[in-house]
């Protein structure tokens, strides 16, 4: 069964109610107000089952639209979802306010199809039904329903009633399926109500996915979590409801207080709620001047109304009838996806200015050439994703978190990023948080950082045999990007712009080599450490004895470190490694398995100053292992 919605548009009393009970036999009219005033307040739904003209079942359901400017914004929360509509003039009245403002609003939603009634047929002759056409037909030039049908009909006698049902059947035949239809969940309520024994009511147009009896959903922005307990199709009770058909769902699990037009229902995990958006604006015709800087406005998204301001990007002016892209700020958050389309209506005196397509419901304000490159790339899907992708930085996106931005599954996401992981577009790496994506520009800049931290860092430490790795990797690498240190690690290296080696990474080619003086200067050092064995003398001791500077002698001592000739203690103090070796080697010989730290002070005549660093170096390299008081020797 195909499943159309059709939307009523036109001005007050011009026959919108009465033509859709005609064609349905459903008074849309439910509130004593508007049966008393004549005319319709709030959303009203009908609907028709119908044979198409090849046998195709079809489920059409209606929206009722106010006509009158004071309901307007009530009107554009039944917009959303609607495939057809059905433009209504009254022939006795013709084109009025309300006609203009509603055709232009369908227009910038981009409504695909539409038929064009001329109501109250039997009110007028046949001269100014004429004339009533001719000026419906010089309305409709230039807009998307300039070659739609146009059908004289009264709601009172019937007259063109059964023509009109004629023409809605074959074009709703011909309407293509939602192109949302697979995605994810996703309802805006457009009414929320409470039954006594019911619980809470919600109602809307599926815009995408479906829903069953059972389902958890999400009340978005913001909102609880809630279970469908039952739901109906145009009254009738059923198990599913699909995309594009008009739902009354009942919730547990949430009060009416949770509830409101406005917010959405939808599939968990999926939709995250915006205050900042860019957009591209179609600002209308009509409009009364060229916007330049930020305006307020009032924002229109299926069913929900908030309060923001809109600019220009790029600093050049939308003139009327003139489209470009804009940035949106709301007070309240909404829930959007790229492809939305929307409505804006300036606040007072209440008039609508335009509307369009969001095309990133998370924009990320910006200046100068990165607002410039933004923009040239933001419009086209797969630049996009780029894009947002790069704006992650060096810890790159997982597809779950650019779904939202899309309204998609991850899973459906994540082909689309192996594509452009294939074509060298992005970078693909598997992480603890599972599978990432990151911009080349990244990776990029990583690369740069490491080759300035490097060269500064041998610059200063011009004898060190090496930089401590991890020193490297926090000055290139922020701490949200802390988890792919060894991937980032293992591309400096294929790109050959560092060595690693153990704990430590170099300059490839690069080796440590001493002057001549510094050569003198190691050989007296080294010779002066190891005759005094186990107690050698304080680095101050060192300096005044070799009468060497101390830049020189520390540099020459790190020098010999990374060579393995010099050991340095926990405590910063400096020993022979042959010392530290023979040491070892004689309590591997020995007999004794345990011992404490005044035992080990007595047996080598040492201060506790050496005794202690001395015995936390043995423990580090697993010479001994600290037991309580004790010490044991590990015996290989």
């Amino acid at each position: 069964m195909k499943r159309v919605i059709v939307g009523t548009a036109g001005h007050i009393d011009h026959g919108k109610t009465r033509l859709l009970e005609a064609l349905t036999g459903i008074d849309c009219d439910r509130w004593a107000e508007e049966k008393e005033r004549g005319i319709t307040i709030d959303l009203g739904f009908a609907h028709l089952e119908e044979r198409g003209p090849d046998g195709e079942e079809l489920q059409i359901g209606f929206v009722d639209v106010p006509g009158h400017e004071r309901f307007l914004h009530n009107a554009l929360a039944g917009l959303g979802g609607i495939r057809i509509v059905l433009l209504v003039v009254a022939a006795d009245e013709g084109v009025k306010p309300q006609t203009r403002e509603h055709l232009a609003i369908c227009s910038l939603l981009e409504i695909p199809h539409g038929l064009v009634v001329l109501s109250k047929r039997d009110l007028v002759d046949g001269d100014l039904l004429e004339l009533a056409q001719l000026e419906v037909a010089e309305l409709l030039e230039g807009t998307p329903l300039a070659k739609a049908p146009m059908l004289p009909v009264s709601s009172t006698t019937g007259d063109g009633i059964a023509e009109l049902r004629r023409a809605l059947v074959e074009l709703a035949a011909k309407v293509e399926p939602l192109a949302r239809a697979q995605q994810p969940f996703r309802l805006p309520i457009d009414r929320a109500f409470q039954l006594r024994g019911l619980g809470a009511i919600v109602t809307g147009t599926l815009i995408s996915g479906e829903v069953s009896t059972g389902d958890t959903l999400a009340v978005l922005p913001g909102g609880p979590s809630a279970r469908v307990r039952s739901l109906q199709v145009h009254g009738q009770e059923r198990k599913q409801a699909l995309a594009g058909e008009r739902t009354a769902l009942q919730l547990t699990g949430v009060d009416l207080g949770g509830l409101a037009r406005g917010e959405q229902l939808a599939e968990p995990g999926i939709f995250a709620e915006t205050k900042d958006l860019c957009a591209r604006f179609q600002l209308l015709a009509e409009a009364p001047e060229a916007i330049k800087t930020f305006i307020p406005v009032r924002f229109h998204l299926y069913s929900s109304e908030v309060v923001g301001k809109l600019r220009p990007l790029g600093g050049e002016p939308i003139a009327p009838g003139e489209s470009g892209l804009v940035e949106i700020r709301l007070s309240q958050p909404v829930v959007a996806v790229r492809g939305d389309r929307f409505v804006i209506r300036r606040p007072s005196p209440a008039a609508t200015l335009g509307g369009g397509a969001i095309v990133d419901p998370r924009w990320r304000r910006r200046r100068g050439k990165a607002l410039r490159d933004a923009l040239e790339s933001i419009e086209d899907r797969r630049p996009a994703l780029e894009l947002w992708v790069l704006e992650t930085g060096e810890r790159g996106a997982t597809a779950a978190e650019l779904a939202p931005r899309l309204g998609c599954r991850a899973a459906d996401l994540g082909a689309e990023l192996e594509g452009l992981t294939k074509d060298g577009r992005l970078l693909a790496v598997e992480s603890g948080r599972g599978r990432r994506w990151i911009a080349p520009a990244a990776v990029k800049r990583v690369m740069e950082r490491a080759r300035v931290a490097l060269g500064a860092y041998f610059d200063a430490e011009r004898l060190a045999h090496g930089m401590p790795k991890a020193q490297l990797l926090g000055q290139v690498l922020p701490s949200r990007a802390g988890d792919l240190a060894d991937v980032y690690l293992r591309w400096l290296v294929a790109e050959k712009v560092l060595v690693a080696d153990g704990d430590q990474v170099n300059l490839p080619g690069r080796r440590a080599t001493l002057s001549g003086d510094e050569s003198g200067l190691s050989k007296k050092l080294l010779e002066w450490i190891e005759g005094a064995g186990l107690s050698p003398p304080s680095p101050a001791d060192l300096a005044a004895e070799l009468g060497a500077k101390q830049q020189i002698l520390e540099g020459v001592q790190r020098f010999l470190v990374g060579q393995g000739k010099l050991i340095r203690l926990p405590a910063g103090l400096l020993i022979s490694a042959a010392a530290v070796e023979r040491l070892r080697q004689e309590l591997a010989d020995s007999d004794i398995e345990e011992f404490s730290v005044a035992e080990f002070k007595d047996r080598y005549q040492l201060s506790r100053k050496w005794a202690i660093p001395l015995l936390e170096h043995l423990d580090s390299v697993n010479v001994t292992r600290r037991v309580g008081d004790k010490r044991q020797i590990v015996r290989r």
